[in-house]
């Protein structure tokens, strides 16, 4: 009868430690928390900030793109005519300024001076057919001369004095130069080309769709030959940085949890290769577990949301993947 009870007892002892075994297998002492999550990565959508025709796109989906690469490419001729007509204007804006600021050349000051000089002459002639006249009509008392005589020798010799001092003031404008008003007015004219010039090549520039950061291509929503602008959306980006696995955590879970905790990510795809991560962020606010969550004692539970960033230079984990999360225990 003892044979048969000790063997009982030791049937009884070792189911036991297979029982102990087994559920310590999947979370040895030491070794921390295992979560169940899916990574989670942020998308950008890219549109140009212009309109136009699409002319050339330059990656496909799945290409992977750095900060500054151009993605694809607007028909900006007509702004390039309109920027080389912007530039003649700019040139011909700027020799006016420059002739504005050397003044007269030495050539007009001589005209002016011959001008002066003539009608100067054209002034003592008249005044001295003017005297002439007068001294006859008061030689003959008045009647050597007719009045209409007189009256045309009076005008002639104003004219003749109004002109010459006409050019005596031109010959004083073109001394003292340009008027500074003209001078700022001409400069303010060019500084406004030279910004019309600057916002056609902005628009030029904004043909160019490029990647804001480095990142991977996970939908191509235009072709060659397509209407695009800023309300249509042409490329979606996921960025390889920063990365992130989403787990849920009980509230019994939630104080062996804190932030700047150790992780280890595994994936069914690479068991052998866990990537490094830290816990980043721990939601404060309860809320019912998400159906991506299938434990069934969890599935009516309130859970904690926690992220665990990730550093995964090999880029191993994709957008949704389900992984499994080990967090190192807290210190005591």
């Amino acid at each position: 009868m003892k044979k048969p009870v000790l063997v009982v007892v030791a049937a009884v002892v070792l189911l036991v430690v297979l029982l102990l075994w087994w559920s310590s297998r999947d979370e040895p002492a030491g070794n921390g928390l295992q979560l169940q999550g899916n990574v989670d990565i942020r998308q950008v959508s890219l549109a140009f900030d212009g309109s136009g025709r699409v002319q050339e796109v330059r990656v496909e989906e799945g290409d992977t793109v750095k900060a500054g690469d151009v993605l694809a490419t607007l028909d900006t001729r007509t702004l390039q005519l309109q920027a080389d007509q912007a530039k003649a204007q700019i040139e011909t804006q700027r020799q006016t300024v420059a002739r504005l600021h050397n003044g007269a050349r030495p050539q007009e000051v001589v005209q002016a001076r011959s001008q002066l000089a003539a009608a100067q002459a054209d002034a003592a002639r008249a005044a001295q057919d003017l005297q002439r006249l007068q001294g006859v009509a008061s030689a003959t008392d008045g009647r050597g001369v007719s009045a209409q005589e007189m009256d045309r020798a009076r005008s002639v010799a104003k004219v003749a004095a109004a002109t010459a001092e006409l050019q005596q003031q031109a010959l004083a404008l073109v001394q003292q130069g340009p008027r500074k008003e003209d001078i700022a007015a001409a400069e303010a004219q060019l500084r406004a080309a030279d910004a019309q010039l600057a916002l056609l090549q902005h628009q030029i520039a904004q043909g160019q769709l490029k990647a804001p950061v480095a990142a991977v291509v996970r939908s191509r929503l235009v072709e060659v030959g397509d209407m695009a602008g800023p309300q249509r959306t042409a490329f979606a980006l996921a960025l390889t940085q920063p990365k992130w696995v989403r787990v849920f955590a009980s509230e019994t879970e939630l104080g062996r949890i804190r932030s700047g905790q150790l992780a280890q990510v595994t994936s069914d795809s690479h068991p052998d290769k866990p990537v490094a991560g830290k816990v980043g962020f721990i939601s404060s606010v309860a809320e019912f577990t998400p159906k991506s969550v299938q434990t069934e004692e969890l599935r009516t539970s309130l859970v904690y949301e926690v992220r665990v960033v990730v550093e995964d230079p090999q880029d191993q984990l994709r957008l949704g993947q389900p992984v499994s999360v080990r967090l190192q225990e807290a210190a005591r």
